[in-house]
């Protein structure tokens, strides 16, 4: 998609209900997109397909058109383009950045603590708090890797960091963090603080970064407007730009609403519905007000 004004998007998950957290986001999107003069467009980020259901994804549509929100084209369902995201990955696989990995969440947490216990020290964790991969696959031999694979072994694609860091090296990585008067600032990132990255998962042949960026660039977003929790993943999301060939959007991170715990609102904490909301009576109207957009 190409346009000549400003393009943003609202890309929800279809593994839930959304709540007043969701509401907040889309509609920053909404009065950001306004205000720029630019269009609104819905992804629908359904790559897991054990957790995402097709009751929720309806909820999300009757959500939003409730809240009044509309959308320039209709919503992209990541679903249906996981051709897109395999030639993503067959182009960093050419470039040697990607290698598979076989070890479970268990083994990755034992290898780890191996390492612990070894050195004495914590090791490192990722922005999330995760530890960061040990690269233990990265040791294996092309003949076991390709009995492995031959075998039907499950494992995840990773993006061999260090490698993708030195094809970028001197290029700087970088992206415009920009505000509500539409003032910029360059950010610096460093995508090492993540490590080896999954680029796809077993179940399917992607994950979220690479999705993300590549839905991005295919429906022209010029403008991300998210959440500040998903600040720090931009840095892995640069440097795949960059390796992808990809534009790099301008960048704004908004505040995350918290409950009376102090926690943010999270579909996983059960946070309150905005199904719920409307059920009890609760108008859009209210909803703005309460978020701030009256």
């Amino acid at each position: 998609m190409v346009s000549s004004s400003p393009v943003f998007r609202f890309a929800p998950s279809p593994n839930g209900r959304l709540h007043l957290g969701h509401a907040y986001s889309a509609l920053v999107n909404e009065r950001l997109a306004a205000r720029f003069g630019g269009e609104l467009l819905l992804r629908i980020e359904d790559i897991d397909r054990i957790r995402c259901r097709p009751e929720f994804e309806q909820s999300i549509h009757d959500d939003l058109a409730w809240l009044g929100i509309s959308f320039s084209a209709d919503a992209r369902r990541q679903s249906e383009h996981f051709d897109d995201y395999r030639r993503a990955l067959d182009r960093l696989d050419a470039m040697g950045l990607g290698y598979p990995c076989f070890c479970s969440r268990q083994e990755v947490k034992d290898a780890v603590k191996r390492r612990e216990a070894e050195a004495g020290t914590p090791w490192p964790r990722d922005p999330d708090g995760a530890a960061l991969y040990p690269g233990t696959c990265r040791l294996l031999s092309e003949a076991d890797v390709q009995r492995r694979l031959e075998a039907g072994e499950p494992h995840v694609l990773r993006l061999a960091m260090d490698r993708a860091l030195a094809r970028t090296a001197g290029e700087g990585l970088f992206y415009r963090l920009f505000d509500d008067n539409g003032e910029e600032r360059e950010v610096t990132v460093d995508p090492a603080r993540w490590g080896d990255v999954v680029l796809a998962r077993k179940d399917v042949p992607t994950s979220y970064h690479l999705s993300v960026v590549v839905d991005d660039a295919l429906q022209g977003v010029s403008h991300v407007v998210r959440g500040e929790d998903l600040e720090a993943a931009t840095d892995v999301h640069v440097l795949l730009q960059r390796l992808l060939g990809l534009p790099t959007p301008r960048y704004h991170f908004h505040r995350l609403l918290i409950d009376e715990t102090g926690q943010k609102l999270a579909k996983s904490r059960l946070s309150r519905s905005l199904t719920d909301l409307r059920a009890e009576g609760v108008t859009p109207e209210a909803i703005r007000r309460q978020l701030g957009f009256t």
